[in-house]
C-alpha cells in the first residue's frame, strides 16, 4: 500500500551540503508524486502544539452567541456551515478561525489583510496563536527554499513573496456529527487548497484523505506531533501542473461522534505576485492564464462561499 513519504526537515537545517540537496529532491519527489509529504524533527515546538489545541478546545466550546460577537470574514470566527467547496454547495460540518499578518502601519490597502480579532477568554488564546503562526511562517519558508533549486529557481526566490504574504493559520473546529446531520454533508468535501503550500498540523481526530495518482482515497495516518504538507492550486499554476495540487478531504470517520480539530497553514505569497508558468516548467506551453495571486484569491474566496 502506498503511504505518504515522511521527511526530516532537520535534514534540511542542520545537514551538509549533500544533506539538504536530498531533502530538495525527495520533498520535490513526494509534491509530485502524492501531493503530500509527513514532516517530522521540524521546528515547531511540542509544548506550543499541544497549547494550542488545548486553547482550540476551549474556544470552540464558548457560547454560540459569544462566539459570533468575533466574526470578522477572512480574520476571527466563521460559523458552522458557511464554508463549502468549489462547485459543492453543500455546506461543509465545520467551524474556524482565522489568523493572519497584523497590518503594517502606512502599508497600501490589501483586501485580504486586516487586524486580527481575538477573543477575550481563553486567557493566552492570542499569546499561543501569535507564536504558532510566526513558527508555522518560518517552517514554510524553509521548505520553499529547499523546493526552490528543483524549479531552477535561486534558493531566496519565494523569500520576499511569502515572507510577508497573504498567508493564514485557520483552527479548525468539526463538531460531533449527530443522526440530524444532512446526509450529504462530510466534515470537508473534496478539495484542493487555493495557496502555494499549506502546512498542517497533524490533526487531533482521523479522517483525512488524499486523491491518489491511481483515484484512491489514500488516508493520510500521522503522529500527533508531525506537519503534514501539501500543495495548492497556486504552486500548480505556478509550476505548469509540475508540481500539481492535490485533491483531499475529511470524511465521517467511525469516530465522527467526537470533535475533531486540525491547523492549516495557508501559505500565500502577496497579492501581486504572478503566478504565470516558471520558465523551468514551461515546456510546450503555459497551461494557465496568467492571472496574479491577489485575482486568483479573490476568485476562489467567492466560489467557497467566503466573500461575496
Amino acid at each position: 500500500m502506498r503511504k505518504v513519504p515522511e521527511l526530516s526537515l532537520r535534514q534540511f537545517t542542520h545537514g551538509d551540503p549533500s544533506a539538504r540537496a536530498a531533502f530538495s529532491q525527495a520533498l520535490s519527489a513526494g509534491l509530485r508524486d502524492y501531493g503530500f509529504v509527513v514532516l517530522v524533527d521540524h521546528n515547531v515546538p511540542v509544548s506550543l502544539l499541544d497549547d494550542a489545541y488545548a486553547h482550540a478546545v476551549e474556544v470552540f466550546g464558548l457560547p454560540e452567541a459569544e462566539k459570533r460577537d468575533y466574526v470578522g470574514g477572512l480574520r476571527g470566527y466563521t460559523p458552522f456551515g458557511t464554508e463549502h467547496a468549489k462547485n459543492n454547495p453543500t455546506p461543509d460540518l465545520k467551524e474556524f478561525w482565522q489568523i493572519g499578518h497584523e497590518p503594517e502601519p502606512g502599508a497600501p490597502p490589501n483586501p485580504f489583510s486586516a487586524p486580527n480579532v481575538w477573543p477575550t477568554r481563553p486567557a493566552g488564546f492570542r499569546s499561543v496563536f501569535e507564536r504558532l503562526f510566526v513558527a508555522l511562517n518560518d517552517t514554510g519558508c524553509v521548505l520553499l527554499e529547499a523546493l526552490a533549486p528543483t524549479l531552477g529557481l535561486a534558493p531566496d526566490y519565494f523569500e520576499p513573496l511569502v515572507r510577508r504574504g497573504d498567508s493564514v493559520l485557520r483552527v479548525l473546529h468539526y463538531p460531533p456529527i449527530g443522526k440530524g446531520a444532512d446526509p450529504g454533508a462530510v466534515r470537508s468535501a473534496a478539495h484542493e487548497d487555493i495557496n502555494l503550500i499549506t502546512i498542517l498540523v497533524a490533526a487531533r481526530g482521523a479522517g483525512l484523505e488524499l486523491l491518489d495518482r491511481d483515484g484512491a482515497w489514500l488516508p493520510i495516518v500521522t503522529e500527533a506531533n508531525a506537519l503534514v504538507v501539501d500543495s495548492g492550486d497556486m504552486m500548480a499554476r505556478l509550476t505548469n501542473n509540475v508540481i500539481p495540487a492535490t485533491t483531499h478531504r475529511v470524511v465521517n470517520s467511525a469516530d465522527s461522534h467526537l470533535s475533531r480539530y486540525s491547523m492549516p497553514f495557508f501559505m500565500h505569497p502577496t497579492a501581486d505576485t504572478s503566478l504565470a508558468a516558471l520558465p523551468s516548467c514551461i515546456g510546450d506551453g503555459a497551461l494557465y492564464p496568467p492571472i496574479t495571486a491577489g485575482a486568483f484569491l479573490a476568485e476562489r474566496l467567492k466560489e467557497i462561499g467566503l466573500k461575496a
